[in-house]
């Protein structure tokens, strides 16, 4: 073997064990999840929330969804690949080198809330009944700017392993690159009580049903640019770096998960309020006047 032979294939191996030691932590990022999830099963019926069941093991997708997305990681990593992906796109209405910063509001406004959720979380469905109007408000009101930060750690969760997670984060990029509105629409249809699927189905794995979801939105209504995206996985990779940017949160343990001006925000149970009293207290609470 020739020495640049061998200096490629020890790339090669360091890649790999590269890529699987972040889907370990990815794994175990998604056990710590749903055992908080379990925890707070309880305080969901209070305000509505539905239960929902709790798996500790993991496993990977070897499906051929799940090849496009071995595709999109090397994409997100500035690689070139044969599959379906031509290039790195980042959604318009965003900001950073790759795009993985969304920011509704006022850019100038005082205060920040950072909002971490998993597209296909229960508990995050229910925080976003429960408060998402609050929110929605708030920004309009100016009392502060909103971040969003998707984790998709959900779809690595053997009891419902899929896709979900990652393709609607797709779909919203999609959305984003729209506009800010059609984004907040999109993600409100998609945590609606009647659409939301349950905990172990992967609806949001099938570009169709994302399509369809979006035609309640009037900005996407008939978009043939959104469409195309969604089915070309045009922000895919994206979604991939969202991801990363959520995993490098170490003090985000689980979603929903709120910062207000960079400090989390939870109630004495660990977990983010959940009740709009309970928010509005909390949050509204800590914000700088």
């Amino acid at each position: 073997m020739s020495k640049r032979n061998s200096q490629e294939a020890k790339r090669v191996a360091r890649e790999r064990l590269r890529l699987e030691r972040e889907k370990q932590a990815k794994r175990e990022k998604a056990r710590r999840q749903l055992t908080v999830a379990a925890a707070v099963v309880g305080a969901l019926a209070l305000i509505g929330g539905a239960g929902f069941a709790v798996s500790q093991m993991m496993k990977d997708d070897t499906s051929e969804a799940q090849k496009h997305w071995d595709d999109a990681e090397k994409v997100a990593e500035g690689e070139k690949t044969a599959g379906r992906y031509t290039s790195y796109e980042k959604p318009d209405n965003t900001a950073g080198k790759q795009g993985v910063d969304i920011v509704i509001g006022d850019k100038d406004a005082k205060n920040t809330v950072t909002i971490y959720e998993d597209m296909r979380c229960p508990v995050c469905a229910s925080f976003e009944q429960a408060n998402g109007e609050t929110v929605s408000k708030d920004i309009e009101d100016g009392k502060y700017k909103a971040e969003y930060v998707f984790g998709t750690f959900l779809d690595d969760a053997e009891a419902i392993a899929g896709t979900g997670s990652r393709n609607a984060l797709s779909a919203l990029g999609a959305a984003l690159n729209e506009s800010p509105e059609a984004f907040m629409e999109l993600k409100k249809i998609f945590y609606s009580k009647d659409k939301h699927p349950e905990e172990r189905s992967d609806d949001f794995g099938d570009d169709e049903n994302l399509i369809e979801l979006a035609q309640g939105v009037e900005e996407l209504k008939g978009n043939k640019a959104f469409e195309k995206a969604v089915k070309n996985g045009t922000y895919d990779p994206w979604a991939v770096n969202m991801d990363k940017k959520f995993e490098a949160a170490k003090d985000v343990t689980g979603t929903p998960s709120l910062k207000v001006n960079g400090k989390k925000i939870e109630t004495g149970q660990g977990t983010a309020p959940m009740a709009p009293q309970q928010f509005e207290q909390m949050v509204h609470g800590a914000l700088e006047k």
